[in-house]
């Protein structure tokens, strides 16, 4: 089933940058592009978080972000020469571990080995749901069908699964690889269960993000390069949603794309800062 997002305001293409009070960015493809490496920073991109920083206008960064925890990814973006902190991010990993508390939630993890210890108070024994996570290369088909097991062992009524992410694909390197989100449908269809998505575009996450900044949904802009989960899932809850031709943008797909009209399209992250700037 096709899921298609609405604008919420007929407004002229350029409008996004006026009156915004908060804005929330994705990561991996704004910022910078992940790689076999550590990645690069995107051209104009340190310059324009800097300037964000010294502006009226609050920002966090929005990512669906699993592989790491919130202090390693900060670092991570430090050493790429960005002027960010653990405090200015918003990744999934915590509110995952939080639900599970709420829930009374067992989990079996299909997460990458570098945020395990952020679900170390978490009990994962006797398991009764599944947790998924970018497990990059430890994506592998024994890990999958340890996971797929694990929820047939449940009854159909009973099995949870979970995604830290319902992303498709992201850009690593020069090559697009799967995300998240294509192995938890696998799964999904595999064991006649519905995953929930525990980071973009899940209401909750993107409400979390928004009270951190303290502004009203529509006087906030998400920018980023997946036009479903970062434009697409804004704009379903009031937010304006802007593309960046960068990352995994690609023109064939997202410019125009079929379900979903941004507010906005620009080259790059240093082309919406400005823009910011210059009408607020």
């Amino acid at each position: 089933m096709k899921i298609y997002f609405f604008r919420t305001k007929n407004q002229p293409i350029m409008s996004w940058c006026e009156g915004v009070k908060g804005v929330l960015l994705d990561v991996t493809g704004v910022l910078y592009n992940s790689g076999p490496t550590g990645g690069a920073a995107i051209e104009g991109s340190i310059d324009a978080i800097q300037r964000l920083k010294t502006s009226h206008i609050p920002f966090k960064l929005c990512s669906n972000e699993s592989t790491e925890t919130r202090a390693n990814f900060a670092a991570k973006l430090t050493k790429h020469g960005f002027n960010i902190t653990s405090d200015d991010i918003v990744c999934p990993v915590p509110a995952m571990v939080d639900l599970l508390k709420q829930e009374n939630l067992r989990p079996h993890l299909l997460v990458h080995p570098d945020v395990l210890p952020e679900f170390a108070s978490i009990s994962t024994e006797n398991p009764n749901c599944v947790v998924m996570g970018d497990c990059n290369t430890h994506f592998t088909y024994s890990a999958m069908n340890a996971a797929f097991n694990t929820l047939l062992s449940m009854s159909p009524k009973d099995r949870k699964l979970y995604s830290m992410g319902g992303g498709k694909y992201y850009k690593d390197g020069d090559d697009l690889v799967l995300d998240v989100g294509a192995y938890a449908k696998a799964l999904e269809y595999a064991c006649d269960c519905k995953m929930v998505v525990c980071g973009k575009p899940n209401k909750l996450f993107y409400d979390q993000a928004i009270r951190l900044l303290g502004v009203n949904i529509e006087d906030c802009v998400m920018i980023g390069d997946d036009i479903i989960s970062d434009v697409g899932g804004a704009q379903a809850l009031g937010m304006k949603g802007v593309q960046v031709r960068t990352g995994k943008y690609r023109a064939v797909f997202d410019e125009p794309h079929s379900e979903i009209t941004p507010d906005g399209y620009v080259d790059n992250l240093a082309e919406a800062v400005d823009l910011l700037l210059s009408n607020n």
